[in-house]
């Protein structure tokens, strides 16, 4: 079987760069790998799925129809588990072999379980995928009591969830307080209390040492010798990369696949793009971020490129942005915190009430700025740092009110 087109993945990345391949070739043959069974679907719906709050049949991004429609072959449940540049081959683990012109790697990232002693002998949990997510709510309804490890984003939505399920819910987290990859200790502390004020234990600075099986559950043993006993054990603790099956293909990796600001890897007529790709960072450095921006922008880059699009432009690096809805309340952070030298950091807010704002500058443009219950449009602040927008001028006003300064300035040079 032979593709002029091959795409490895289903998820925004994937699913972009088939369209943007469509904008420049209606013709040329194109088909979509998937090691997953279901149809295309987005890993940031999964804690809606745990809740209940969206079905998995209502979640996917793209139906049977669309590929027929657009003249993709879209193969699920094809797991590619090594791949021969040198024939522009892929085989997958039934033993069937591909055939490509152009290959796209956009297989994503799993969950990376941490060192815990005796954690292969109890049940757990991860949440990855939409497998994971149906399974996790149904353990859910059997569980009075879980330990989620990891207060990431994952780990706080899905916390969140088995509250209001009446599961009492302890989260044990490594760092110093929640969300430490997204908010300072002050925004954090706000989250954290209006967790704990749910009912929900927060244990931070916290190592998991070991677990054992109870029953149907586990009993858990922190660092500090305290433990815990739960019915549901979920791990949130981080993902890495998909690139185990490129050993031996000469793909240059490090945490991912290395791309250039095209997404083309070391390899002729291979790119890579979204949460496996290790791309610019736009402070410098080749990085991974996993967020649903950046896996579109790589992805219609790739596309573009696969198919030979002259105007293609080049990624302009990854900057963080996640917005976080919890209990009726919202966080947003976008860019990059204080650390390092020459930064310009005001905070203002009124913590009692749960409203605070961090906005890092730096040379008079915007660093970062991450919010708790002070709306701001989180793309527009994107925009602002991407663009590199001399603030200097509105420093005063942009400081007052980032919302309303931050829409003047895009509405004026907005192209």
């Amino acid at each position: 079987m032979r593709s002029k087109y091959m795409i490895v993945g289903s998820s925004h990345a994937a699913l972009e760069a088939a369209t943007a391949i469509r904008l420049i070739d209606a013709d040329g043959t194109l088909t979509l790998l998937t090691r997953d069974a279901h149809l295309p679907y987005s890993p940031t719906i999964l804690p809606y799925v745990v809740s209940g709050r969206s079905q998995p049949d209502n979640v996917v991004l793209r139906d049977q129809a669309y590929f027929n429609d657009n003249a993709i072959v879209f193969v699920p449940g094809a797991t590619v588990v090594s791949i021969d540049p040198a024939q522009s081959s892929l085989r997958l683990a039934s033993g069937d072999t591909w055939r490509y012109d152009r290959l796209l790697i956009a297989t994503g990232a799993a969950p990376m379980l941490p060192p815990v002693r005796g954690l292969t002998d109890v049940p757990f949990h991860v949440l990855r995928s939409l497998d994971d997510a149906i399974n996790l709510r149904q353990a859910m309804g059997q569980a009075r009591s879980a330990i989620v490890l990891g207060a990431g984003l994952i780990g706080m939505h899905t916390a969140e969830n088995m509250a209001k399920a009446d599961i009492a819910v302890t989260v044990v987290e490594l760092q110093s307080h929640a969300l430490a990859g997204y908010f300072e200790p002050r925004a954090s502390a706000i989250i954290e209390r209006t967790f704990a004020r749910n009912g929900i234990s927060m244990l931070m600075g916290q190592t998991l040492r070991s677990v054992e099986r109870k029953g149907d559950g586990c009993l858990a043993t922190l660092a500090d010798g305290q433990t815990i006993a739960a019915d549901l054990l979920l791990l949130c603790t981080g993902v890495k990369p998909n690139i185990g099956f490129l050993n031996g293909s000469g793909i240059e990796v490090d945490t991912g696949i290395l791309v250039d600001d095209l997404m083309r890897t070391n390899l002729p007529n291979i790119w890579a793009a979204g949460d496996v790709a290790q791309a610019r960072g736009f402070w410098g450095g080749k990085v991974i971020n996993g967020i649903l921006p950046n896996a579109v922008g790589q992805g219609r880059i790739a596309g573009l490129g696969m198919a030979d699009d002259a105007g293609v432009t080049p990624f302009a690096g990854v900057v963080p942005l996640n917005t976080y809805s919890f209990f009726g309340q919202q966080a947003i952070s976008v860019g990059r915190g204080s650390t390092g030298s020459g930064f310009e950091i005001e905070e203002c807010g009124n913590e009692a009430d749960g409203v605070y704002r961090h906005i890092v500058l730096k040379d008079g443009q915007l660093v970062g700025i991450a919010t708790i219950n002070d709306f701001i449009d989180a793309g527009i602040m994107w925009q602002l740092i991407l663009r590199g927008t001399d603030l200097s001028p509105v420093k005063a006003e942009f400081i007052a009110n980032p919302q309303l300064t931050g829409r003047r300035l895009m509405s004026q040079t907005w192209r």
